[in-house]
Order: structure tokens, then C-alpha cells, then sequence
């Protein structure tokens, strides 16, 4: 497939100025040039963050922006990180007028579709966080769905019941003032503990969790599927990360305790 084909749809992309999608991207292969006309058929702006590719999937997509209204590229010679490359695109949309940001992983596990419906309910609800609520259907590995239940156990400890349905799906939708604020004040949530990190200090300073289901695809290395996680490597540092939020907790937990009791109803409870 050229580059400039990548571009080529047949619909009618919305277009809101206020609300854009950050793509970010490590050797995404192929995969990155499906994602990137999936979405740019659907929505613009949209915002691809070549953090630090080798492959050189990064240089056709940086080829097929140019000229396109509403298409970014932002290129890292150094692989910085997934957090590092989503901080970069919420810095940039900030400096483009955007006030909120949907995230969607390049390795075609995202539901294109559902972004619409993501966006829509930004578009009602502001100052919230939108959250994807991963359905898994039966290609997703026994071992990623224990996980996500056992991230959002510890999730629901750190939160004292914040309502984040999944801590560890990346397709979402962040106000991007307060996101980058998060990001100003910690130094972590740079790698593959960003969506946890994110979520959690979020909550933490009040912005409340809309929760959406979503079906996610896992697609077999036969199937051109990628996966830049590394079980023990990225386990370790989840198994930090939910260890300083804990310690983090228990701090404002004299807080967090009397706003959720005010706040609780068995609605917002799923709605939230």
C-alpha cells in the first residue's frame, strides 16, 4: 500500500477543532497505516506520535500528512515511551486549541466505529473522563483478561471506588488541561503504566469516569498482530506503579472516603 493511499476514504470524516485523536506508535508495522485510515475516515483532527520507529512505518505516514487538513505527525528520533508520546501529543493539541483527546493504540485492537460515540459523549459530559470498557470477545488471551481484573482490583483500592471500569485499555477520551497537569506533576506514567497512572490522579483531583463498552480485537503474530509488551519487564513496573498509588491512597483516603459516599448511587456507579 502507497503512503498516499492511506489517506483514501469514502466517507465523510467529522471534524470537531476541539476534539481530536492522538495515535501513539512504536513499530507499528502495517498495522499503523490501517489505524490511520481507519480513523481519519471517521474523525479529524488526527494526531500520529512516531515515538522513535525503526521500521519505517513512521516515514510513510509523516509522507501521506502532508497537504491533509486536520493530519498530524509528530516524530521521536528516541523511543521515549507510550506515556512520553501520549504527553507529547496532549502538549500539541493543547497548543492547537484542542480541549479533549481521544487515545487509540496503532496495533488495530481498537474499535474505529465506537470513536463517534466516544466523542458524543465527551461532547455531553466535559469535565469527564471517557473511558473504554473493553469487551473481550474469544481471541483475547486468558492471561490479558486476569490482568485487566486484577489492575482494576487495585484500581478500585486506589480510587476508593472511583468508578474507572477498566484501568488498562487505552482507547479513551482525556480532558487534555487536566491530563497534562498530571503529567507536570509525576514522572511517572511515561511507559505502559500510563493508562493506569492517568486514570487514577484524575480521579484523584476530581475529574469523574464515563465508561463505555467497547469490543477489543487481539489478532494472532500470523495475522500481522504486534505487541510491544513485555510480561515480566512491564509486570514489574505495573507491580510498582499500583504499589506508589497505594501508598499515594492511603494519604487521601481522609477525603476520598466522605466524596464518594456523597457521590455513590448504584447509577453512577455503572454510569461513572
Amino acid at each position: 500500500m502507497s503512503a498516499t493511499r492511506i489517506i483514501v476514504t469514502d466517507t465523510q470524516p467529522a471534524i470537531d477543532p476541539l476534539r481530536g485523536v492522538i495515535i501513539p506508535s512504536f513499530n507499528s508495522g502495517p498495522l499503523l497505516a490501517e489505524t490511520v485510515r481507519e480513523v481519519l475516515a471517521l474523525w479529524r483532527p488526527v494526531i500520529v506520535v512516531i515515538d522513535g520507529s525503526t521500521d519505517g512505518s513512521g516515514r510513510g505516514i509523516a509522507e501521506a500528512s502532508q497537504g491533509v487538513a486536520g493530519f498530524h505527525v509528530l516524530t521521536s528520533t528516541e523511543n521515549e515511551g507510550k506515556g512520553a508520546a501520549i504527553a507529547s501529543g496532549l502538549r500539541f493539541a493543547a497548543g492547537h486549541g484542542i480541549t479533549h483527546a481521544a487515545v487509540f493504540d496503532a496495533d488495530g485492537q481498537h474499535h474505529a466505529p465506537d470513536l463517534p460515540k466516544f466523542m458524543e459523549a465527551s461532547r455531553h459530559n466535559p469535565s469527564a473522563m471517557i473511558l473504554g470498557l473493553p469487551v473481550f470477545g474469544p481471541d483475547a488471551p486468558r492471561i490479558r483478561i486476569l490482568g485487566h481484573r486484577l489492575a482494576n482490583f487495585f484500581c478500585a483500592l486506589e480510587t476508593c471506588g472511583g468508578g474507572i471500569g477498566d484501568s488498562l485499555f487505552g482507547f479513551r477520551i482525556y480532558p487534555v488541561q487536566p491530563a497534562l497537569e498530571v503529567f507536570r506533576k509525576t514522572r511517572g506514567a511515561r511507559g505502559f503504566d500510563v493508562e493506569t497512572g492517568l486514570a487514577v490522579r484524575l480521579c484523584w483531583g476530581g475529574t469523574p469516569a464515563v465508561n463505555l463498552e467497547t469490543p477489543v480485537r487481539y489478532r494472532s503474530r500470523a495475522a500481522g498482530g504486534i505487541s510491544h509488551y513485555r510480561y515480566v519487564r512491564d509486570n514489574i513496573l505495573m507491580v510498582r506503579t499500583h504499589a506508589a498509588l497505594l501508598a499515594r491512597a492511603a494519604i487521601r483516603y481522609p477525603w476520598l472516603m466522605p466524596r464518594r459516599m456523597t457521590s455513590y448511587s448504584p447509577r453512577a456507579a455503572r454510569d461513572c
